[in-house]
């Protein structure tokens, strides 16, 4: 999926929408007793939360009774741009009379469009920096709203037959950069350095263009803010970067296909290694994790039009964090969520 040209997506299905149901869930085998007390904790549980975003976004209550018809537009990742869909879709599911429009163009896209206003949404997968913040500021007299939606990681990519298994970070910075910034004294260039035997022996490297933010976050975290050798191979899209035997990509989690391997992070302290997946990604162990953004134009203390606002209250639920696991991603877990909420409200951090 290419990041440097506009891509619209636009979602509108006509299903009923089911309303937000206290204690309602699956049933499970086992004695009556069990039942019953398993019955009761879960009740307990999903009450005690349902309660607790009642608490910090008084409209939810209000949400399902509510007729809420509209377009939302939205400007930014690719790497979000399947995720976005699935809430799309399940938004119209919901609120029928509601349609999102997409333009994937690149986080790069994102500050732009919010700031010239054609948009209230902005996903990126990299948070915004200094100066996108500062110009959104002057233009509007107040700060993005940023919120968290979910976690992903960066994994570096081989040929499904290639032997490698786990790499350093500073053995990845000497792959990909010139500068060396993470402690390795001379560059790697061919696949005998990395004990791999391979036909015609140099590593062909394959990664992002600019306007992706998956490019940013790479450069950051697994090049220690150093800058990309020449001969990387940068690519619009995140389609399969190691197709080829001798190639070597990075891409998000939900851009890996069968033809690539992910390789481990190797800690060079202890050998200790981490795959990019499960509580790894989600503690941050990985060091190529990463949290993935909305950003959002709302003014202070006014609140969102009704397509936005139904929109967020679906991504921070059970079922839009349900669709973020489902896509490849990480979901928040319910106390990153509540603080999502409380920035949502105004009683937070921007």
């Amino acid at each position: 999926m290419s990041e440097s040209m506009a891509m619209v997506y636009a979602v509108n299905a006509g299903h009923q929408r089911c309303p937000l149901a206290c204690g309602q869930g699956s049933r499970s085998a086992g004695t009556p007793g069990e039942m019953k007390h398993l019955a009761t904790r879960r009740w307990v549980s999903k009450c005690w939360f349902t309660l607790l975003l009642m608490l910090v976004m008084p409209g939810l209550a209000q949400a399902d009774s509510d007729e809420v018809a509209g377009t939302l537009g939205a400007v930014g990742s690719d790497t979000l741009a399947g995720l976005m869909l699935r809430w799309g879709e399940a938004l119209t599911e919901q609120y029928p009379a509601v349609r999102l429009q997409l333009q994937a163009t690149g986080s790069a896209s994102a500050p732009t469009a919010l700031i010239a206003g054609t948009t209230l949404l902005g996903p990126m997968s990299r948070p915004m920096n200094e100066a996108e913040r500062e110009a959104f500021t002057q233009r509007h007299g107040y700060p993005p709203l940023e919120l968290e939606v979910a976690r992903d990681a960066l994994a570096v990519v081989v040929h499904r037959h290639n032997p490698l298994e786990s790499l350093t970070l500073a053995e990845l910075d000497a792959l990909f950069s010139h500068t060396l910034f993470c402690g390795a004294t001379a560059p790697i260039e061919r696949w005998s350095q990395l004990g791999v035997d391979m036909p015609g022996g140099r590593v062909s490297l394959h990664g992002r263009n600019v306007a992706s933010g998956t490019h940013d976050f790479f450069r950051l975290r697994g090049m220690c803010g150093g800058r990309f050798r020449r001969d990387v191979n940068e690519h619009p899209g995140s389609a399969a970067v190691a197709a080829e035997p001798a190639s070597m990509g990075y891409a998000g989690l939900n851009h890996l296909t069968p033809a690539v391997k992910a390789i481990a992070w190797r800690d060079a302290t202890n050998g200790r290694l981490y795959l990019p997946a499960g509580e790894a990604v989600t503690r941050g162990d990985y060091p190529l994790s990463r949290s993935l953004y909305l950003y959002v134009n709302q003014p202070p203390g006014i609140p969102l039009p009704g397509p936005e606002r139904v929109f967020l209250e679906l991504v921070l639920s059970d079922a839009g964090q349900a669709v973020v696991e489902e896509t490849g991603f990480a979901p928040l877990t319910r106390e990153e969520r509540a603080r999502q909420w409380l920035r949502l409200e105004g009683n937070g951090d921007r």
